[in-house]
């Protein structure tokens, strides 16, 4: 009878120090994990405040896709991700966009030195030397145009030109699909027809 219950202290003993044997060690892993947590909460606070990216890529390639199909590509030098009530993808070194029809066939083609991507309300903004081009080769250019991904559309409100095989024409503000097939300018403020301007040149 003593010897078993000599037995049941040594068992009691042995397992009440095998958990304070786990507890040891699962301490300090509890409190690294708590560590980690808090030091996020600070570098996202830091970053935050003092508008710093908390990531950065170089030359990234994103591609947009509907039913598995690739609808459109967009490159870029350097992106740059700043987090906040309103999280954005910032092209400091420009912006190249392809969009594709349904047989990878391109439609259009959109560039800009600067651009910025608001990922919550699905915007892209490009600026400085915006430029698109359609597949029958008219030419859009701008110093500010916004694309919408939901819509698909783009738009802008500051000065337009446009060259196609005919003519040139100046506006401010323009609305058109994002291949650039289908477009209204706002406000005409001139056109020029690229036939006169050859004929004048000859005669010149």
């Amino acid at each position: 009878m003593q010897l078993l219950l000599k037995q049941l202290r040594y068992h009691t003993l042995k397992l009440r120090l095998r958990h304070s044997i786990d507890f040891f060690f699962a301490l300090p892993f509890c409190l690294l994990l708590m560590g980690c947590e808090n030091d996020v909460k600070k570098v996202y606070e830091l970053t935050t405040k003092a508008n710093l990216p908390v990531d950065k890529g170089v030359n990234i390639e994103l591609i947009y896709s509907d039913s598995a199909q690739i609808k459109i590509k967009l490159t870029a030098p350097i992106s740059e991700r700043f987090l906040g009530e309103k999280p954005y993808l910032e092209f400091k070194k420009g912006v190249e966009v392809i969009f594709y029809d349904s047989l990878m066939n391109q439609e259009s083609k959109m560039s800009a030195e600067y651009a910025i991507q608001k990922e919550t309300e699905n915007i892209v903004e490009g600026r400085k030397n915006v430029e698109i081009i359609n597949k029958k080769g008219e030419k859009l250019n701008t110093e500010q145009l916004f694309w919408n991904k939901e819509t698909h559309l783009i738009y802008t409100d500051k000065f337009v030109k446009i060259t196609t095989a005919d003519e040139i024409i100046m506006g401010n503000g323009l609305e058109a699909d994002q291949n650039f097939t289908k477009y209204k300018i706002k406000s005409v403020s001139g056109t020029i027809t690229i036939k006169d301007e050859e004929t004048k040149a000859k005669e010149e």
